[in-house]
């Protein structure tokens, strides 16, 4: 710069890409099955735009029955791992869950089940 730094200015710009999961399929209808029988489906997590690893999260909602019961009806699992992280080739690798639902009382539901990472995402 000899001295004279003011000629020179550098400008910068990026683009910031928040992690985030999609989910095939997008929705989850479990067929009716009778009491006390499982009714299960695999699903795909597709991470994007992870660049370190986290492990997802399962929030399963509690569902209160109509005398005032709550219960957990439904479970999740993941039969390999629940580490999202960087392949070589720059993309997240897919994870697969599978998700069950088993009652002993007649009930039906609809609702969410939350996906979370590390922070919160």
């Amino acid at each position: 710069l000899n001295g004279n730094p003011s000629h020179y200015k550098i400008a910068l710009s990026g683009i910031l890409k928040s992690p985030k999961i999609k989910f095939d399929p997008p929705f989850l209808m479990l067929i009716p099955v009778p009491l006390d029988v499982t009714s299960e489906r695999a699903i795909n997590i597709i991470p994007q735009d992870y660049l370190r690893q986290s492990q997802i999260q399962v929030e399963i909602p509690e569902l209160e029955l109509e005398d005032g019961d709550r219960i957990y009806p439904f479970s999740v699992q993941f039969p390999k791992e629940q580490d999202v992280f960087l392949l070589s080739d720059g993309t997240n690798k897919e994870l697969t869950c599978h998700i069950s639902f088993r009652s002993s009382r007649p009930m039906s539901f609809l609702g969410n089940i939350f996906f979370i990472d590390e922070e919160e995402n």
